[in-house]
């Protein structure tokens, strides 16, 4: 059992260098948590290069349940980041309310309590979000604000941490 994190910004290499931390494994599952966008042609050609890179023989599962932490395995997650949202969604938080940030807080717990027992070898990627300006709108600064706290809780009980920066990463812990 470890827990591997896998931090960087857009376009960093991140997800790159979370798969080569498991080059070589051949009974990894890799969780997808985006949701496929057929009207955007872009996303799609993301998710495609994604698949593209991993090997033939780990398994695609697309999925955004905390609770598939907790079967024993290997498992890449990419990514937190998008994982998060779906929970934001899910949640109703952009619409605002108390009720809807109860919640999203109780997911958020869900998520980092699988983490934090899982039986199996986990390398979570996500995004680093805090190292630009204050977002604009309200939405943007409660996805900023809900990650980087996330991506701290994940850190905080983490085996590894790594930082990719421009393809270059460098292990943190």
């Amino acid at each position: 059992m470890s827990r591997t994190l896998v931090l960087g910004g857009s376009r960093s290499g991140k997800s790159a260098h979370a798969e080569s931390l498991l080059e070589g494994r051949d009974d990894v599952t890799y969780l997808a948590t985006s949701d496929p966008r057929p009207d955007d042609a872009e996303w799609t050609a993301r998710i495609a290069a994604h698949r593209a890179r991993r090997p033939a023989a780990w398994t695609t599962k697309e999925t955004t349940n905390p609770g598939e932490l907790v079967l024993p395995g290997t498992y890449l997650v990419d990514s937190v980041t998008t994982w998060v949202t779906a929970m934001m969604d899910a949640s109703g938080v952009w619409d605002g309310g108390q009720r809807a940030r109860d919640r999203l807080s109780r997911r958020v717990d869900e998520l980092l309590e699988a983490w934090v027992m899982t039986p199996a070898h986990v390398v979570a990627v996500s995004d680093e979000v805090g190292l630009g300006v204050v977002p604009e709108t309200a939405s943007g600064r409660i996805f900023r604000d809900t990650l980087g706290t996330v991506n701290q809780r994940l850190a905080a009980t983490a085996d590894e941490v790594w930082f990719v920066v421009a393809g270059l990463p460098q292990r943190l812990r």
